[in-house]
């Protein structure tokens, strides 16, 4: 099993739900974030008095997908947040070694 983690645009959220729907995914958990990047933040003015805003927010999403479904999964994400502008997000790929499904006690890809 792999954790697919990706830091999103919040507007993209919807899209990316989606496609990762279609590309078979049972289901993702998502967390309002913020941070930065090599951007480093943003300056915004506010009343005429310029500030800087060091955190950006995003929102990640996280779900886990059967190794065979990985590829189509990242694929789905990539192509759905994708805007070709700075600031875009990043995908975390890591090896899970096991998930129990609390309820019924169901291991590894059954408790998916």
């Amino acid at each position: 099993m792999k954790k697919i983690e990706a830091i999103i645009r919040h507007f993209k959220v919807e899209e990316v739900k989606d496609a990762l729907t279609a590309a078979g995914a049972q289901g993702m958990t998502v967390s309002e974030v913020r941070g930065f990047g090599r951007q480093k933040g943003h300056k915004e003015q506010y009343r005429g008095a310029e500030y800087t805003v060091d955190f950006v927010p995003k929102v990640k999403v996280e779900v886990v997908v059967q190794d065979d479904q990985l590829q189509a999964a990242v694929d789905a994400v990539l192509t759905s947040a994708r805007t070709g502008q700075v600031g875009d997000g990043k995908i975390f790929i890591t090896n899970l070694d096991e998930a129990i499904r609390i309820r019924t006690g169901e291991t590894g890809g059954e408790s998916l």
